[in-house]
């Protein structure tokens, strides 16, 4: 029942909340805004919204638009080195989880010497501790997805050495979320889902988990009842205003059970795959990747009585068995049309399988740690088996 909880992220959450974004408390004067290279910020005008909420609080900006989906070690120094000459005293993330995650570990460099990968235990990390705390960070989300608005962790890519692993300390929370459904509603429909799937198996992992407390299930089966019951409502119609605020709520619950809690080897497993293929959604990976991943799990008896708690917050009210869940998740992927999901088509081959098991233990070897049941590199080597097409 014991638990420890550190949230310092002050959230303001609901439709709208971006306007209020000029009368809080800001960490600095002088912001770098953080966005991906795409040009959806810009041509949605959230970019410019944010650079006027800004103005009115007193700070003057720079833009850094060099990150991609799945955020390399490269754009985190060159944000880095931006912050820098631009003489930044904070950072503003405006994005999904892959630029919040940027703009933290950039935050970091900011004000650490040397590299990145310099601070982060596993694979070739030098597990060295920064010196100097990060700049402030302030996240504005426009996805629901990773719950990195609202938690530590930030998850960046080595291309070179083919290593995704995610690093996070009390100092790396941000300072502020703005949590604004109405700017999620651009997000196209498959990316809608795979967001969607990221923040429900962040909770589902943490319910299954053997970290689990009082706390973090609490957050973790409210996460799971509100994104399963609304993702495919937001994946049909992005305009559906109730269903977009349900689904931002869950994955700010999602982002406070990786705080509260722990999440298991499932996304171990999968940054592994991204980490090798580039172009592949991290949700993408999680939802190939889920039903024979959580299909081992429940034929281990890990936690029976939890799946079947997991499938009653899906909507069946007469679960009674584990393979429920299975059932139910199914359900779910085809309805939200990702049920067919191919590793092939984004170029993942089965000679790979064992490269990305070990590839697995070795960088993100600490998820496994947080698993109920042990998995060796040949279970991984299975799941992955049965989950190619």
């Amino acid at each position: 029942m014991s638990f420890t909880m550190y949230m310092p992220v002050r959230i303001l959450f609901g439709a709208g909340r971006l306007n209020d974004l000029h009368a809080q408390k800001m960490p600095g004067k002088k912001a770098l805004v953080v966005v991906l290279d795409g040009k959806s910020a810009r041509t949605n005008g959230y970019l410019a919204r944010t650079e006027e909420q800004l103005k009115l609080a007193g700070v003057t900006t720079a833009v850094f638009d060099k990150v991609r989906p799945n955020p390399s070690k490269t754009a985190v120094m060159a944000g880095a080195a931006a912050a820098k000459e631009q003489g930044s005293d904070f950072v503003v993330a405006l994005g999904g989880g892959s630029c919040i995650d940027a703009a933290k570990a950039i935050a970091v460099m900011a004000t650490n010497d040397g590299d990145y990968w310099d601070y982060l235990s596993g694979g070739t990390g030098k597990g060295q501790v920064p010196r100097q705390k990060p700049l402030p960070v302030v996240t504005i989300t426009t996805t629901s997805g990773t719950g990195s608005e609202v938690d530590p962790w930030a998850v960046v890519t080595h291309e070179q050495n083919h290593e995704k692993m995610g690093f996070g300390t009390d100092d790396t929370y941000p300072v502020l979320a703005i949590i604004d459904p109405e700017l999620m509603r651009t997000v196209p429909p498959n990316f809608t889902a795979y967001q969607g799937f990221d923040a429900l198996f962040h909770s589902v992992e943490g319910y299954v988990s053997k970290g689990v407390n009082l706390m973090s299930d609490m957050c973790a089966i409210t996460a799971i009842e509100n994104i399963s019951r609304n993702l495919p409502r937001v994946v049909r119609d992005g305009n559906d205003s109730g269903a977009r605020e349900k689904m931002a709520f869950g994955s700010a619950l999602s982002g406070i059970v990786e705080s509260v809690g722990l999440v298991t080897s499932q996304h171990s497993l999968e940054h592994a795959m991204s980490a090798y293929h580039f172009g592949l959604p991290h949700g993408a990976g999680l939802i190939m990747i889920s039903k024979a991943y959580f299909t081992h799990l429940v034929k281990s008896h890990a936690c029976d009585d939890r799946f079947v708690t997991m499938a009653k917050a899906m909507g069946m009210d007469n679960a009674k068995e584990p393979m429920d869940f299975i059932a139910m998740l199914e359900k779910l992927q085809k309805d939200c049309g990702v049920d067919n999901l191919k590793m092939s088509d984004y170029g993942i081959r089965p000679e790979e399988f064992m490269t990305l098991a070990t590839n697995a233990k070795e960088t993100m070897g600490g998820l496994f740690l947080c698993d109920r049941i042990d998995l060796s590199p040949d279970d991984c080597v299975a799941i992955y088996t049965a989950s190619y097409a």
